[in-house]
C-alpha cells in the first residue's frame, strides 16, 4: 500500500457510524488526501473503571521510529508480522480502526506516475494499531495501517493493500482486553493467532467488494493537491 487515503466523513458522521461515544477529533472536516505524518480520525476502545469508551480520535500517521530508521516514516504493519517482536506489544493491547473512503495507488514510471483511486461502496474500516510517542519533544497519538497481500482489484496495480475489517469484526479488534495473558505464553500466543486468523478471513471477504479506476495526476504530489478537492477521486 502507497502512503496516502482519503476520508471525507465529518467527526458526527463517524461518531454514528461506529456507535462511538465522541472524543477529540471535533475538528475534522475530512480530506480526500491523508499523506503520512498527517493526522486522521482513528476509532479505539479504552478501558477505565471497567467501563469500555469507544472513541473517535485524531492521531498521527507516523510511528515511533527505531534508530536504524530515523528519518523514514513508518506508516504500515505487515499482518504476517503482527505476532512478532517490533509489533507484538501493540497488536496485543492497542489495536484501532482507521476509517477510510478509499485509498490511492500508483503505476509507472517515476516523474510520470498514474494515480488509480481504490475503493467501495461503503466505508471502509482499516485495521491499525496505535500508540503514544515522542513527536518533535510532544507526547502524540500515532498510528499505521495494518496491510496483506493484495487478493482485489488492487493487486494488478500493488502487492499490498490495507487489511479491512467487516462489521463482524469490529468489536473483537478494538476489544481493549490485551490478548497477552501474564505468565501464560501458550494461551497469549493462541490468543494472537485466533484474532489474526479472523483478520485473515475479513479482510479477505471485503477486498472481493473492491474496485479501481484512474484519476487525475494532480494527486500525485501531496503538497499541491488539494485535500477538500472531490474530484480527485473521480475516474477520468
Amino acid at each position: 500500500m502507497c502512503g496516502r487515503f482519503a476520508m471525507d466523513k465529518h467527526t458526527d458522521e463517524l461518531i454514528q457510524e461506529f456507535v462511538a461515544a465522541g472524543g477529540r477529533a471535533q475538528d475534522w472536516a475530512g480530506s480526500y488526501s491523508i499523506a503520512p505524518t498527517q493526522s486522521a480520525p482513528i476509532v479505539r476502545e479504552r478501558l477505565e473503571d471497567d467501563v469500555v469508551d469507544r472513541q473517535i480520535e485524531l492521531a498521527r500517521w507516523d510511528w515511533d521510529r527505531p534508530a536504524s530508521r530515523p528519518t523514514v516514516p513508518i506508516i504500515n504493519a505487515r499482518m504476517e508480522k503482527l505476532p512478532e517482536r517490533f509489533w507484538v506489544g501493540a497488536f496485543s493491547r492497542a489495536r484501532c480502526i482507521v476509517p477510510m473512503l478509499g485509498y490511492y495507488e500508483w503505476t509507472g514510471e517515476k516523474g510520470s506516475k498514474t494515480p488509480h483511486w481504490i475503493h467501495s461502496d461503503e466505508l471502509l474500516a482499516a485495521a491499525g494499531l496505535t500508540w503514544t510517542a515522542d513527536v518533535a519533544g510532544e507526547r502524540r497519538r500515532v498510528f499505521v495501517v495494518v496491510t496483506r497481500e493484495a487478493r482485489d482489484a488492487s493487486g494488478e496495480i500493488h502487492d499490498r493493500m490495507p487489511a479491512f475489517l467487516t462489521r463482524d469484526l469490529w468489536d473483537a479488534w478494538l476489544d481493549p482486553q490485551p490478548l497477552t495473558v501474564d505468565g501464560d505464553t501458550a494461551t497469549s500466543k493462541r490468543n494472537r493467532l485466533q484474532l489474526l486468523d479472523e483478520l485473515e478471513a475479513s479482510s479477505s471477504a471485503v477486498a472481493t467488494t473492491i474496485r479501481t479506476h484512474v484519476v487525475d495526476r494532480k494527486v500525485n504530489n501531496a503538497r499541491t493537491a488539494d485535500p477538500s478537492d472531490p474530484t480527485l477521486i473521480q475516474a477520468v
